[in-house]
């Protein structure tokens, strides 16, 4: 048995919570890896799993053993890249996920640079705006937004996103301009709802102190950025989007056209996130410092003071 080997295969299993998703990942027979798992316990002499038809549980002794099998592949790991160019030229299949639009605006435009530093990467980006679970489905970092709700995952904030209210102009030729927020209860508004909960978003306002929350009835209520902002450019009815997306997309006023100019609302937290008990491989780090970089060098994302962060209309958070 390959020690080393099994050590994966175990720490694998406990964080995929099954043989299953654990061969999937590592691309191994599932066969293969329930055997090291059990020639790791006849060689400790130790239960490390209970496992049932339904599920897989780490035992008492198997959760202490998992904690150093985390430390000793990471400093096995650790000594291999410092003998190696590997943090350097970081190399490997690399699985980032990040919501639809901000891949479509920001990431996906700046790839070339990427792989102009790092071309030994093979980079595997999901891009959704459903949230996903890193431990599960085997991502290594995740770009995200908004308040954080998963405290299991180390973040790093990168960025800012901020929204304006706009509408296709043949919009505000047959319905009018709204010049109030109260006005847009009176309109045909294109409402955002979460892809994990389905609720709806709220719109929110604010100017000169003054705050407004609104829940806004709507014809039709979509859950993918994409799909939200070709329904804006159809003339279908007012929506909130980014600056970034009304830039790229008719931001000189022949597509969309900006509304409510003079109120704003709080601006939206980027972060990457990646699990805490996962070992920062060079691959990560360097990907993690090329979106901080990237964020940082776009003047529309830069980092500034930032207060209440409401989450419309992208399905950011964790």
């Amino acid at each position: 048995m390959n020690k080393l080997q099994a050590m994966e295969v175990f720490v694998q299993v406990v964080d995929a919570g099954g043989f299953t998703r654990a061969s999937e990942t590592l691309q191994l027979p599932k066969a293969t890896v329930s055997t090291l798992v059990a020639s790791l316990e006849t060689a400790l002499a130790v239960k490390l799993l209970h496992r049932t038809t339904r599920q897989v549980s780490v035992t008492a002794d198997g959760a202490a053993y998992y904690e150093r099998c985390l430390r000793i592949l990471a400093d096995v790991k650790d000594a291999e890249e410092s003998l190696s160019r590997t943090r350097l030229s970081p190399s490997g299949r690399l699985r980032v996920d990040a919501p639809t639009g901000l891949s479509n605006e920001i990431l996906v435009p700046a790839l070339p640079s990427f792989f102009e530093q790092y071309p030994d990467i093979q980079l595997e980006l999901g891009c959704s705006d459903r949230p996903v679970d890193l431990i599960e489905e085997g991502v290594d970092c995740a770009v995200r937004g908004g308040q954080l709700a998963d405290s299991t995952l180390i973040a790093r904030r990168v960025g800012l996103l901020n929204f304006v209210t706009c509408a296709a102009p043949s919009y505000l030729e047959r319905f009018g301009t709204p010049t109030h927020p109260r006005d847009l209860e009176r309109h045909r508004c294109i409402n955002y709802f979460s892809s994990k909960t389905g609720k709806i978003y709220n719109w929110d306002y604010a100017r000169d102190g003054e705050r407004i929350e609104m829940t806004l009835p709507g014809m039709v209520a979509l859950n993918d950025s994409n799909a939200y902002l070709t329904a804006g450019l159809a003339g279908l009815g007012i929506i909130m989007m980014t600056d970034v997306q009304l830039d790229n997309h008719g931001g000189n006023g022949s597509r969309l056209v900006r509304v409510l100019d003079d109120w704003i609302t709080d601006p939206l937290p980027i972060h990457v996130v990646y699990p805490q008990n996962r070992h920062l491989s060079a691959k990560v780090r360097v990907f993690v410092e090329w979106v901080a970089d990237l964020m940082a060098s776009h003047p529309q994302m830069r980092l500034r003071p930032l207060a209440n962060a409401p989450a419309l209309p992208l399905e950011l958070t964790a």
